[in-house]
């Protein structure tokens, strides 16, 4: 198969390897319903009625009670913005209609990941009211790193909230549990961190914090560090009774509106999508380093899963080809200000005002951000969030391959 196709499975694979026996006795008639003309169209209504039919059953079940999940904006349920209260809208303009926290338009991949497999939204760990911690907690926030941000590796603008810190916090959580743990509360029982999933989004700023400044080279000195470190942060949440983690790669971040105007580059380096190639080559060598270093953990942890998924591989068919999954501009911010090609200018980034060239301007958000990959030129928007996840939730982007239908009965995501 073309390996720039593979997306295409986005929008069948998930349906045809996940159906459990009491679909074959689901009252929804398939065949009943109007079918579109796109394909993801007609998948997005066979899965909905799949999904029907998973919970109308008698039984449901999940091998997971919880999630925890670590990271920085790609998966931050609202810790930064608890910790520093400042976001406006249109942030969450498309699922909440009011700014949450999440640096989107909506819900990300862990949203979607906690509904499918029947648990709340996460709440920020540093979200002091609201909370529920029955389920789990997001250790996310945004702009965190993997590395230690007091390092002479970042510039400014760095989240003090690193990988280490956000261990730290788990590790505080579990104690707290184990000391003040009572039936009725907004905390789990203490045997909940060994029926949770575990799931990492972070990396992305330890690459792309220092590219302007120290170049790719530069970058590539301290990624091995960064693969090390998560892998070191694997095996310390083993220890405390951790089993299946989850590892999400980078995204390919050549292809992001901020990046193609932002890093410094020629024409000869845009590909035929418009995507920056030595950038993005060097995120899959990045993604090879830490697939290859989540190997060797998997090796040393024999009773435990320890799962790399292939995110980068999944949105890079999204920015290439968005017309065949249902969506119409790649490369192009939703949340922006400039139009063109890209819609992004760093002076004036997604929801704040500046004075530009004398003229006092707003950069807006479109109207239909469920026809854009990228939300604000970083992000990625609901809508790609959304098949995304389907992706992850059927396995074939996993190493090795996890098919969640096998631990738990999915639930709607809708």
């Amino acid at each position: 198969m073309n390996k720039t196709r593979k997306g295409k499975l986005i929008t069948t694979v998930f349906f045809h390897k996940t159906l459990p026996h009491s679909v074959r006795q689901c009252p929804y008639s398939i065949s009943s319903q109007k079918m579109s003309s796109k394909p993801f169209t007609n998948f997005l209504v066979i899965f909905t009625l799949v999904l029907l039919c998973l919970v109308g059953s008698s039984h449901t079940k999940c091998d997971f009670k919880a999630i925890f999940n670590f990271g920085d904006s790609n998966s931050d349920t609202g810790g930064f913005w608890a910790a520093f209260p400042a976001q406006s809208s249109p942030f969450g303009m498309t699922y909440f209609k009011k700014p949450t926290g999440r640096a989107t338009d909506g819900r990300l991949i862990v949203d979607f990941l906690a509904q499918a497999l029947g648990l709340p939204f996460l709440s920020p760990y540093l979200q002091s009211i609201g909370s529920n911690y029955k389920h789990g907690a997001n250790f996310a926030t945004l702009a965190s790193t993997v590395l230690l941000p007091n390092t002479s590796l970042f510039v400014t603008g760095i989240s003090p909230f690193s990988l280490a810190i956000q261990l730290n916090q788990l590790k505080q959580f579990k104690t707290k549990v184990n000391q003040v743990y009572e039936q009725g509360t907004e905390l789990p029982s203490p045997d909940i961190f060994g029926k949770s999933l575990y799931t990492f989004y972070i990396g992305q700023n330890d690459f792309t914090s220092n590219l302007a400044a120290i170049g790719i080279g530069g970058v590539q000195q301290y990624l091995p560090q960064v693969v090390s470190q998560i892998a070191s942060t694997i095996k310390e949440i083993y220890n405390l009774g951790g089993r299946t983690f989850l590892v999400l790669n980078l995204a390919p971040v050549g292809c992001y509106p901020a990046f193609l105007v932002e890093l410094p580059h020629n024409s000869s380096d845009i590909d035929e999508f418009g995507c920056l190639v030595s950038y993005n080559n060097a995120v899959v060598e990045y993604n090879n380093m830490l697939k290859e270093t989540l190997r060797q953990t998997r090796e040393s942890l024999s009773d435990a899963s320890v799962i790399y998924v292939d995110v980068y591989a999944v949105l890079l068919e999204l920015f290439r080809h968005p017309t065949s999954h249902g969506l119409k501009y790649g490369i192009k911010a939703c949340c922006g200000y400039g139009g063109g090609d890209y819609n992004f200018d760093p002076k004036a980034y997604c929801g704040n005002s500046k004075v530009i060239n004398g003229s006092r301007v707003t950069s807006t958000a479109c109207i239909d951000p469920y026809n854009y990959v990228s939300w604000d030129g970083i992000h990625a928007t609901e809508a790609a969030n959304k098949l995304t996840t389907f992706a992850i939730l059927n396995g074939s982007y996993s190493d090795p391959p996890f098919p969640f239908h096998e631990r738990c009965d999915l639930q709607p995501i809708g």
